[in-house]
């Protein structure tokens, strides 16, 4: 009987529902993919694999997601930094843009490869 409801007694299944889910190596590449091509590519290195894989894996389709978010928001900074570069304050911005990117993505790529889920804390929720 225990066999056919999971096999697994009651104490096993709440310390497994504890453990965060498994993630395949696919899934970690293209998570992986979404938030490091976003330095790249801007946005549409994330919107692309997020288009392809949301809805194959829950995980990708999270990633791909807060990749997207993260790369348009910094788009829209980048574009006030360059109005704004005619008062000089503009340049600053914009290097400041390129350093966030770099950094934040490489911290979301490395939680994506050990499986987390990582949340950019600087982000506009465009895509829910």
């Amino acid at each position: 009987m225990q066999e056919m409801m999971g096999g697994q007694n009651p104490e096993e299944q709440q310390s497994s529902a504890e453990a965060p889910p498994q993630v395949s190596g696919d899934e970690r590449t293209m998570a992986i993919l979404a938030h490091l091509l976003g330095i790249f590519f801007s946005f549409v290195a994330p919107l692309v694999i997020w288009l392809i894989k949301k809805d194959e894996s829950e995980f990708v389709d999270y990633h791909g997601k807060e990749a997207l978010n993260f790369q348009l928001t910094m788009l829209i900074v980048y574009v006030v930094g360059a109005i704004l570069s005619t008062i000089r304050v503009g340049r600053c911005i914009t290097l400041a843009v390129g350093v966030v990117i770099i950094i934040f993505s490489i911290m979301a790529a490395v939680a994506a490869n050990k499986g987390e889920y990582y949340r950019y804390p600087i982000s506009i929720r465009f895509i829910k």
